[in-house]
């Protein structure tokens, strides 16, 4: 993989479109000392970025939670987005918006800094490679659980929150698993690292209420798909011992898409019809901009 500071490119920085490699911040930026920053992760398909503008919706509730505004509006994004992916010549790839607070002022009030924002986008293939996905990913429970709500902006998608994320990962993968499951300060089943989760039991969808955690795009976009086809989702509390009478396990992410999983430690599960049908569905829908693409390339032909 190529280093993410040293790419041909360019990235849109307050406003404009620079060089890849011209793309810095200064060492004193608060976004890097106290993690004071928000961002989105976004997939691009055919061209087209799948619920763009909900996503940049979301970046400036992010910000709002995170106590300051985003100078540039949700259109500006959405307009800074398609002219990244157009420079780049980005066709299928990931999007990465962030703003922060910038350095004027260092140390924990920052009330007078300038808020940043820049779009980088870069083409990237599947969060896990097709053969693990296919298989269902191993998974084992993390050390660190999701924090009571009293204690940070939960429902922000900011970059201090993912700082145990990061820590329980890298513990998952040095350990020979693909990723960890996180539970919240009550002990129930949270998240995934990085992605929400689902559990199919008799034939229902189970998903932990987001109390505690982001309610992912992804998450929101399975939901309606598996009621459109007549399954009962259920939000509720999950105990981690539920997963004993669990058949099914899948993650939900823009990264990881819809993701099988076959064994959370002592659990095992094997990706059956529910989780295959909506991995099925969810590919379809956002695969659809390719068809239109394609279906306007043949009328111009």
């Amino acid at each position: 993989m190529l280093p993410f500071d040293d790419r041909d490119g360019v990235i849109w920085f307050d406003g404009e479109l620079v060089p890849w490699r011209e793309a810095k911040l200064h060492i004193l930026s608060h976004g890097l000392h106290y993690a004071s920053a928000v961002f989105e992760g976004e997939r691009c398909y055919g061209g087209q970025v799948f619920k763009m503008t909900e996503h940049h919706e979301r970046l400036h509730k992010s910000a709002e939670l995170m106590g300051f505004e985003i100078p540039y509006s949700v259109a500006e994004i959405d307009a800074a987005t398609e002219a990244v992916l157009k420079a780049n010549g980005i066709v299928d790839g990931y999007v990465r918006p962030i703003a922060w607070r910038g350095s004027e002022m260092m140390g924990v009030s920052a009330q007078q800094n300038k808020i940043h924002l820049a779009v980088a986008a870069w083409e990237w293939p599947a969060y896990f490679s097709p053969e693990a996905r296919l298989k269902g990913i191993r998974m084992t429970f993390a050390k660190y659980r999701r924090p009571d709500p009293a204690t940070a902006p939960v429902v922000s998608k900011a970059a201090g929150l993912y700082m145990i994320c990061t820590l329980s990962k890298h513990d998952a993968e040095q350990r020979g698993y693909n990723d960890a499951l996180m539970l919240d300060w009550r002990g129930r089943i949270a998240e995934a690292t990085g992605a929400n989760i689902f559990l199919v039991q008799d034939g229902k969808l189970h998903t932990p209420t987001p109390d505690c955690f982001l309610d992912g795009i992804t998450r929101r976009t399975v939901i309606d798909l598996a009621r459109e086809r007549g399954y009962e989702v259920v939000e509720r509390a999950i105990m981690p011992e539920e997963l004993a009478n669990t058949q099914e396990v899948f993650l939900t992410g823009t990264a990881v898409e819809v993701t099988p999983v076959s064994e959370i430690d002592q659990y095992h599960f094997t990706p059956g019809k529910i989780t295959r049908e909506l991995l099925e569905a969810y590919d379809a829908l956002v695969q659809r901009p390719n068809d239109k693409a394609a279906a306007a390339s043949a009328s111009a032909a």
